[in-house]
């Protein structure tokens, strides 16, 4: 049939009485419709009276000819509309674009529909009983409001032109897709609503279910699902894949633990509101319990972020019930994974639950309170009988109690860090070299670079318990006065970190011991302020008995510089253990309001109710920092408050909303860093607009470059985005906002080695502003850690770059700083650590995160430097068995050696003094006498005086000898380029021939990129799960056979000799550096030889005050 030229005639047809007619035209036009669709327009109100024409026999067909008109008119909600109406007309199965297109619309508003009914739950707190307005509009009284200098959060109406002005549906995240398209939440929902189509849109995305059910295209419905906010097709989809899996019985059987998975990575990275992630963790927690034999490894990462350890508790104890080896080593290996991933108060109370059912093995001291946690603990394993755990106390055999201690060692961290602590130990790359470089290229006499030098060395071996640089540079350490002792005796800590064993024998020359009387000073108080700050360190997110002791010192303390360190060591020990009587201690100090440890104070009162949200505590410091006077105080408060709110989300936002309306700049960089932590990780779209707007608003500085920092926190997860969005701010006049760029560059894409990071990077380090150059230092190497050439081909040159900063006279001193705290980043933990700041099982890293959130804040203090050895994470693979032991075996990588070997060790050039002889060659000197006698005899002719002392022009001697110079440097330079080209060719050479894979042993290196490529031939040693890096249980499948394993050496050996014992030996030690020095070489290691020279009382620290000089008038000519 020849196609119509014109619609003409047919369009007449619709006006006809008579139903046929307009049939016959609705027909013909709905197969011509793609061509005549110009002319078909102006009948569009014909056609829809027709299908509103309820006695009409074909009203369905005149809906689809509409349809495809408004579809062509790109009026796709209309035309969604009437192909709804259009029923069976309108057919899925046809694959053309029309239909595509309708099908991505009825999704689009399914999902709007769908969330929109669902009411926002967040996790709002309790009402926080503050000097905040109970109006909520944020600002902290009228004058705020009206001075308040970022006025979208102050005013009660927020501007119409604002992006913090649009509404949020309720239950609709502007985190998926089409969350903030306005058309779907404006348009389409009540166009559906209006036309009665609700039904008829159900039965299209039913048959859409059910086709891909048919299909086996389980992972479409779980994501239109997890959109849409729908429970219930989440739950169908879900179970639908196992019943599946049922009947298949066959290589495809594990779909439905596959999909299970599928969901659980999709709510972990995508889903933004919190009570709707837990809503579908619960689900998929279910769900797990009721297969025949479950995937334990997701059920813990469930239960470790709703919190359940009563359910944590209960896995463990199934599996160790069970016997067989394999539970066993699972049981084990869920123990690691919740030590990496929990807190002290989870890990505490898991610990308590497991030791109720063992009470044969506690104390007698504890059998009171064990009792009670037994109770406790099987009331709430009832909760969890879905698991098979009953309550009451079961007998238990020897190899279970066994078990379950050895399960209370793990969550207690002990085995993770001695594991951690060997493989650093032995694995240690540190480039001596560098730090050499470093410290020659820094004047020690100033302060900032002698604590530049000491950070480098502590980044440089942080964790390897190498302190060989203080015992080898004695003369060097002498010249640390005030704080930077405090600083240098800190980094002890975390060069020794983790060295749980010989912590307290390490510091003990350091720690404050009380008066003698008659004596006098017992020592420097920066040192005994340090040493409780490295303690802390040591301990980091560990508490134990160091909490303990730290507090008793702190208590004690009268000198405001050791209770500065106490509170930072009580900080860091105890983080996120929630100790009210720790909160008490520390709060009493604070209201002594000293300045110099109310900041240390602060933030301590916020690391120990970390991501407690406690509102007691909040409370508390809200009402302080209103009523102090010092910024120090209101700072670390400021702090402390975000990382009480540290992943809170939604709860944190009342806190949030009266830190950034308050008139205090400080107080509003706290509602920043809240943002940054509550947020963190999460990808919010709400927390980057509001970090956004801050950054171009506000009229602080500091708060205006916190704000573009803290992007790197909220981010991180999407590191690949995070160029894109500051690459403008990067440029931005301002260079604390330039600043805040680089440093959210470095947060958000630490270890990851990411392009277009570096290429944004790369330019600052030529900024006219120091400080600048500073932070794109020290994020180039956050960002360059553990990377190579053959990762990033850019890493050698700004390695060179570094080093020439370090070392040029004319490089201010904020660079330099950075400078030398980069390179002892670059290299961390003796080259074996990457910064992350999520763990291995894609959990937020609690300590990384934080300790990257404090160490931003060396931007006023320089010790809190340190506390970015927290985010160091050895990247190792450890294989233990079922014994706990590191059986020797190897394990393959599918990769050249090269690709991810350990960085070339740096070549310092020596001096050039003998390559000056050279340049004066023997024929050069005689040019220059022939020259000069041609000259005399010339005088001679022309005078009749005769000069006696013939003498050389400089000039004429000089000439020859520069350009000889010249030359010479340029044969020199040509010579390097050869050298560089020839090496290049070799190399590239040498990894053509390189064979592809090689072994590996246990306890050896690898990189996080690496994990990929790695497999385990061993017929003896087999991991319980594909290796994520960090602690691996192996499982032996030849038990009887004889084994060979690694001795842990780095806990057992002695790390140092006896420190002096006496007071009057303490003293005696500390008369000269060069007198100890000689003395001490030969026996005790770095920490101990250093003892004497930063425990020696400074010159102007013991001496009394110098009197007021008398009043005295002062008279001015012009007075009479």
């Amino acid at each position: 049939m020849v196609g119509l030229s014109s619609a003409a005639g047919l369009v007449g047809f619709l006006s006809e009485p008579d139903p046929e007619l307009q049939v016959f035209a609705l027909k013909t036009l709905d197969a011509e419709v793609d061509t005549l669709w110009t002319e078909i327009v102006d009948a569009i109100p014909q056609i829809e009276a027709l299908y509103e024409d309820e006695t009409f026999p074909e009203r369905e067909l005149a809906a689809l000819v509409a349809s495809k008109v408004y579809y062509h008119l790109q009026e796709y909600n209309e035309s969604m509309v009437f192909a709804l109406g259009a029923g069976k007309l309108f057919n899925l199965d046809n694959g053309g674009e029309y239909e595509e297109t309708i099908i991505a619309k009825c999704v689009d508003t399914f999902i709007a529909l769908s969330a929109s009914r669902k009411a926002a739950t967040g996790d709002q707190p309790a009402n926080l009983n503050t000097s905040f307005p109970s109006s909520g509009n944020g600002a902290t009284s009228t004058s705020a409001s009206l001075t308040s200098p970022i006025t979208p959060f102050s005013q009660s109406a927020l501007p119409s032109k604002s992006l913090l002005s649009r509404q949020e549906v309720p239950g609709v995240d502007a985190g998926y897709p089409g969350g903030d398209d306005a058309s779907v939440q404006q348009t389409e929902t009540p166009l559906v609503l209006k036309r009665g189509v609700q039904g008829q849109l159900k039965n299209v995305i039913q048959s859409l279910f059910e086709r891909c059910f048919e299909q086996k295209r389980y992972r479409q419905v779980v994501g239109v699902a997890i959109e849409a906010k729908n429970l219930d097709v989440l739950r169908r989809a879900l179970e639908q894949a196992s019943e599946d899996d049922q009947e298949l019985h066959g290589e495809s059987s594990r779909r439905g633990e596959e999909l299970i998975e599928y969901a659980l990575d999709i709510c972990m990275s995508i889903v933004q509101e919190r009570a709707f992630r837990n809503d579908i963790l619960k689900l998929i927690l279910e769900l797990l319990n009721e297969i025949p034999s479950p995937d334990y490894f997701s059920i813990a990462k469930c239960v470790v972020y709703l919190n359940e350890h009563s359910m944590a508790s209960a896995i463990l104890r199934q599996l160790v019930e069970k016997g067989d080896p394999r539970s066993l080593a699972v049981a084990y290996q869920i123990s690691f994974d919740l030590y990496d991933n929990s807190t002290q108060e989870f890990l505490k109370k898991v610990r308590q639950e497991i030791a109720a059912l063992v009470p044969e093995a506690n104390e007698s001291g504890n059998e009171q309170e064990n009792g009670e946690n037994a109770k406790e603990s099987d009331s709430l394993l009832q909760g969890a009988a879905s698991l098979g755990g009953g309550a009451g106390q079961v007998k238990l055999s020897d190899d279970a109690r066994k078990a379950f201690q050895a399960i209370r060692d793990i969550l207690d961290g002990l085995k993770t860090i001695q594991l951690n602590l060997e493989f650093l130990y032995r694995s240690n790359k540190a480039d001596i070299s560098i730090l050499n470089k470093i410290r020659d290229s820094l004047e020690a006499r100033n302060s900032i670079f002698h604590t530049a030098v000491t950070l480098s060395n502590a980044f440089m071996h942080a964790g390897t318990t190498h302190d060989k640089f203080f015992r080898d540079n004695l003369e060097w350490l002498g010249k640390a006065v005030n704080w930077s002792k405090f600083t240098a005796t800190a980094a002890l800590g975390v060069i020794h970190r983790g060295n749980l064993t010989q912590g307290q024998k390490l510091l003990a020359p350091y720690l404050p011991k009380e008066h003698i009387a008659g004596v006098g000073s017992t020592g420097s108080v920066y040192s005994q302020g340090g040493s409780l700050y490295a303690f802390g360190l040591i301990y980091a997110n560990h508490g134990g008995m160091a909490v303990d002791m730290i507090r008793d010192h702190f208590k004690k303390a009268t000198e405001e510089v050791v209770q500065h360190g106490g509170a930072l060591g009580l900080g860091v020990a105890g983080m996120a253990s929630g100790d009210e009587g720790i909160y008490e201690d520390l709060k009493n100090v604070l209201y002594t309001d000293s300045a110099l440890n109310g900041e240390a104070v602060g933030l301590a009162m916020g690391l120990v109710m970390l991501g407690t949200g406690n509102m007691k505590a909040l409370e508390d410091m809200i009402q302080y920092a209103h009523d102090t006077q010092h910024d120090k105080i209101v700072r670390g408060l400021a702090l402390g408050m975000a990382l009480i709110m540290y992943g809170r989300q939604e709860a944190a936002d009342e806190l949030i909303n009266g830190l950034l309306g308050d008139p205090d700049p400080t107080l509003r960089y706290g509602g920043i860093m809240a943002i940054a932590l509550a947020y963190c990780g999460s990808g919010s779209n709400k927390a980057v607009r509001k970090l956004l707007h801050v950054a171009v608003s506000d009229v602080n500085d500091d708060v205006r470059r916190a704000a573009v920092m803290s992007l790197g926190f909220i981010l991180f997860r999407k590191h690949q985005s995070v160029p894109r969005m500051v690459e403008l701010l990067s440029e931005s006049y301002n260079p604390h906002v330039r600043y805040g760029a680089a440093m959210a560059l470095g947060i958000s894409c630490a270890g990851t080695g990411l392009d277009e990071a570096v290429d944004l990077l790369e330019p600052m380090l030529k900024d006219p502003t120091d400080f600048v150059r500073q932070g794109a230092l020290i994020s180039l190497a956050m960002v360059l850690v553990q990377q190579n050439e053959a990762m990033n081909p850019k890493v050698g040159t700004i390695r060179k770059t570094m080093m020439k900063m370090v070392g040029d006279r004319h490089e201010d001193a904020m660079a330099k700083f950075g400078c030398a705290i980069a390179l002892g980043i670059i290299d961390a933990g003796g080259r074996n650590c990457t910064i992350s700041l999520q763990t291995q099982t894609g959990n937020l890293n609690m300590p990384a995160i934080v300790g990257a959130a404090v160490f931003t804040q060396y931007w006023y203090w320089f010790p809190l430097t340190h506390f970015l050895s927290l985010s160091f994470t050895p990247t190792a693979v450890i294989g233990v068995d079922q014994k706990l032991e590191v059986p020797v075996f190897k394990f393959h990588s599918n990769t050249r050696p090269s690709l991810f070997d350990y960085p070339p060790e740096q070549q310092i050039k020596t001096d050039e003094a003998p390559e000056k002889v050279k340049t004066a060659v023997l024929s050069t000197t005689a040019q220059a006498k022939r020259r000069a006698q041609r000259r005399e005899k010339q005088q001679r002719r022309e005078s009749m005086d005769v000069d006696q002392t013939p003498t050389t022009p400089k000039v004429s001697g000089q000439l020859p000898e520069k350009m000889e110079t010249d030359e010479a440097k340029a044969e020199e330079e040509g010579k390097e380029a050869e050298k560089e080209a020839a090496a290049a060719e070799s190399s590239k050479k040498k990894a053509e021939k390189e064979k592809v894979g090689y072994e590996l042993e246990n306890m050896s290196r690898v990189l996080p990129a690496q994990l990929k490529y790695l497999t385990f031939p061993d017929p003896r040693y087999e991991p319980v799960k594909r290796p994520t890096g960090g602690v691996v249980v192996v499982l032996d499948k030849q038990p009887a056979e004889p084994r060979e394993t690694i001795e842990l050496q780095a806990s057992k050996e002695v790390k140092q000799a006896a420190a002096p014992e006496t007071l009057q030996d303490r003293l005696q030690a500390a008369i000269g550096a060069a007198a100890l020095q000689s003395a001490q070489r030969g026996g005790p290691a770095g920490a101990a030889a250093a003892a004497g020279v930063l425990t020696a009382v400074d010159e102007d620290e013991s001496g009394e005050e110098a009197p007021l000089p008398q009043e005295f008038n002062y008279e001015t000519e012009g007075e009479e």
